[in-house]
């Protein structure tokens, strides 16, 4: 692009960039579709483009996020096609801007535009997206440069009791690289924060120590650089890029199993590193001694520093995800909502990240319309998570409740009806239809013997309170602890 002219320059013609704009658009709304088109790209703006890469301004970060998961691969098709070339494409959300809404825009859109100007979301918007880095834009460069993504800081990053101490030693090795816990093992099921906190760490270090130089790979780009280097002679540049680096970062390390010269070359990078008292970051989706195939020696080396695990979230810790999350999104969502998200998407983060974003899409494609329980269940079916109930008994049931109230266990089959009793009775009788299989006369039974009509009275009392708010967080909270036998 010639800044000063706004033109596109290809195959030896000058283009203005306004009508390669438009040209882009077109390609883009005829391969994706005209009503996805004006939903995600119809506001978009031409930003710049500068070095081979694409300036876009978009007018939520929800907006930004979603064409990010969604549609990256036709945009970069249809770039290429167009410019000719292949570029690098950031987005700029613009979080501030006044412009007036448009009539025909959905009421939660409407919302977002208001919420933007409110205090507390536009302190969550400036925390998580573009004015973290105060206009620093070499800070924003030198932090793709290295593979990382700016999104995921610390400052974004929600910390519960799962990953508390993960949490802890990352900010530790970002204060001080290649001085503690060298190298960081992090491990644990996928979807849990492992890839946010290692971009965090990168991010960290860049932020305060700019002259150092990080790296963020998978162990598969690791492993295709390191097949493409000896195909094409090229080793040594290939040891060079990884083995001058302040702070190597690798993803997923467990794809190294069976990669036999893979693991031999990693093992002298390593080494290397070490040795020169530079930082080695590493995440897996378990521990280093339960990966198979791997060699012993890399193994060892893995438990040199410190290895840490992070463990599914609990109900608090999601909700906190969801709320952080449409604060960052601007997008209004009835708490039940975000209730029903947690208690039904409990072992993956990035999951449960992905609904909320089908949730909010959904909402505003259809113009604010209020969300039933019904559309809820049938737009998540694919990705709600069936409640593992095979443990559960109904004496487990009593016992959680029984110490959760305060009460004692034989209150759960006794006589006695005062309301500090009997309202735990009902919310045990509630809860062990809801998570059992026993029928309404096996319930009754094992609380001292009452009829199936006393049952169903207590379903249906414990289900009318369950609409305020308070009252169906008590139901979500034992309900979690219940399931964590």
């Amino acid at each position: 692009m010639d800044e000063a002219s706004g033109s596109w320059q290809q195959g030896g013609s000058t283009h203005p960039m306004e009508v390669v704009w438009e040209r882009i658009c077109l390609l883009l709304k005829e391969r994706v579709g005209g009503v996805l088109y004006d939903r995600w790209f119809a506001d978009l703006e031409l930003g710049s483009l500068h070095e081979g890469r694409l300036s876009i301004c978009v007018p939520s970060i929800m907006h930004e996020c979603w064409i990010l998961d969604n549609f990256m691969p036709v945009l970069h098709e249809v770039l290429t096609e167009v410019l000719g070339t292949k570029c690098e494409v950031e987005f700029v959300a613009s979080s501030t801007a006044q412009e007036p809404i448009k009539r025909d825009q959905p009421p939660v859109l409407e919302v977002a535009r208001q919420m933007e100007t409110a205090p507390v979301v536009r302190e969550v918007i400036e925390m998580t997206a573009g004015p973290l880095f105060n206009g620093d834009q070499r800070l924003l460069r030198s932090i793709s440069a290295a593979g990382i993504n700016h999104r995921n800081s610390f400052e974004t990053f929600v910390e519960g009791p799962n990953c508390a101490y993960s949490c802890a030693v990352s900010k530790a090795v970002a204060e001080k690289p290649g001085k503690t816990y060298n190298p960081l093992f992090l491990h644990g099921p996928v979807g849990l924060g492992k890839t946010h906190l290692m971009h965090a760490i990168g991010q960290e270090i860049l932020r305060n120590k700019p002259k150092k130089v990080v790296r963020y790979v998978t162990s598969e780009s690791f492993t295709n650089e390191y097949i493409d280097a000896l195909r094409h002679g090229s080793v040594t540049d290939f040891r060079k890029k990884y083995r001058k680096v302040d702070v190597l970062l690798i993803d997923d390390i467990q794809f190294f199993a069976g990669k036999g010269s893979t693991q031999e070359e990693f093992f002298h990078t390593f080494n290397d590193l070490f040795n020169n008292f530079k930082q080695i970051v590493l995440t897996s989706d378990r521990a280093p001694s339960e990966i198979r195939n791997l060699e012993s020696r890399l193994v060892s080396r893995f438990e040199w520093g410190m290895a840490t695990q992070i463990e599914s979230p609990d109900l608090e810790t999601r909700l906190a995800i969801l709320r952080q999350k449409t604060g960052y999104w601007s997008v209004q969502m009835e708490e039940w909502v975000l209730t029903f998200l947690a208690e039904n998407i409990r072992t993956n983060v990035r999951r449960l990240e992905g609904a909320l974003m089908r949730v909010a899409a959904h909402v505003s494609l259809n113009n604010g319309k209020l969300l039933t329980m019904p559309v809820l269940e049938g737009l998540l079916r694919d990705i709600l998570e069936e409640a593992d109930t095979k443990n559960i008994t109904i004496d487990w049931i009593q016992k959680i409740v029984a110490e959760h109230f305060d009460v004692r266990l034989a209150d759960m089959t006794g006589k006695r009806r005062p309301a500090s009793i009997a309202v735990p009775r009902q919310i045990a009788m509630f809860l062990a239809r809801e998570l059992t299989k026993s029928s309404l006369v096996d319930i009754g039974e094992a609380f001292g013997g009452r009829d199936h009509g006393t049952v169903i009275h207590a379903c249906k009392a414990v289900a009318a309170k369950n609409k305020q708010d308070e009252f169906r967080r008590v139901i979500a909270q034992l309900t979690e602890k219940i399931k964590r036998r």
